[in-house]
């Protein structure tokens, strides 16, 4: 009885002793966060910027007059790119959704067909389309395919990936047991239990990421064609190179009338399924 009395007094001297160390690791691991903060933000701001080169007040006014206002006579001009911007968006997303379900399916652990090779090749397929910027899937597409909306699409689908498989593998994850289980004692392939009792389940989430992923992509294709990947954002790149300040911005009302209507229909549409 003395014995495991001693033992308990030293395991609880052990953990607050560990404690207090954990605790004091926190806060200069704060304190070291803190510090280094300031100093890339000092350095950013004082060091690395040339304040001289900055205009005056009343120059970056005039500058900003400059562009008001809106070319009105331009916006018959945008209508064309504008449509192209909202095909780039709805052929990317859909590219994107085409490519998502075949990665969602080697990503899904209690699915995947051979554990250690297909999941990490579906979980480097996520990895690989999260980390790299559409901008950067544009510069790639129009090195490789020329300039054009094509280009876009492909950038946009790609960029899609990460984020509909993603989302859709760990629904796969965490789906209700039963319905699987009631489909495979009928003797059903695996790929019927799939069908029958997997996707009934994470199909409405499925088609409301995927809503909520072109919305997403409205945004993208917007800036997309600052590379050349087509849409609207070519025309304000050529506009701001060209000086025409008001022909730019009326490109920006263009861009936020195109981003609004997007929202608004999918938060419709999401409204409905959901």
């Amino acid at each position: 009885m003395k014995r495991q009395n001693h033992k308990k007094k030293d395991s609880g001297v052990f953990k607050r002793k560990e404690d207090f160390f954990f605790r004091w690791f926190c806060r200069v691991g704060y304190l070291l966060l803190v510090i280094m903060s300031i100093w890339f933000g000092y350095s950013l701001l004082f060091v690395r910027t040339d304040w001289s080169r900055m205009l005056s007040f009343k120059q970056m006014v005039i500058t900003v007059l400059r562009f008001f206002p809106p070319n009105l006579s331009f916006v018959l001009t945008l209508l064309k790119p504008t449509i192209e911007t909202f095909i780039i968006a709805v052929l990317g997303t859909l590219f994107g959704i085409v490519i998502s379900i075949p990665v969602s399916y080697l990503a899904a652990r209690n699915i995947t067909p051979y554990f250690p090779i297909t999941y990490p090749i579906g979980r480097f397929i996520m990895t690989i389309s999260r980390s790299v910027h559409e901008i950067v899937w544009g510069l790639i597409f129009v090195a490789a395919l020329g300039l054009g909306p094509f280009p876009g699409i492909m950038a946009i689908g790609l960029r899609s990936v990460g984020f509909l498989s993603k989302l859709t593998s760990e629904e796969i994850e965490h789906v209700n047991i039963g319905p699987i289980e009631a489909v495979e004692a009928t003797g059903a392939s695996k790929f019927q239990v799939i069908i029958y009792g997997i996707v009934p389940q994470i199909l409405h989430l499925f088609i409301g990421n995927a809503i909520f992923q072109w919305d997403i992509n409205i945004r993208r294709a917007t800036i997309i064609g600052l590379v050349g990947a087509g849409g609207i954002g070519i025309v304000f790149s050529v506009q701001m190179a060209m000086y025409n300040y008001r022909n730019a911005t009326a490109t920006i009302v263009a861009i936020l009338i195109l981003v609004l209507l997007g929202e608004y229909i999918s938060n419709r549409l999401r409204m409905k399924i959901l």
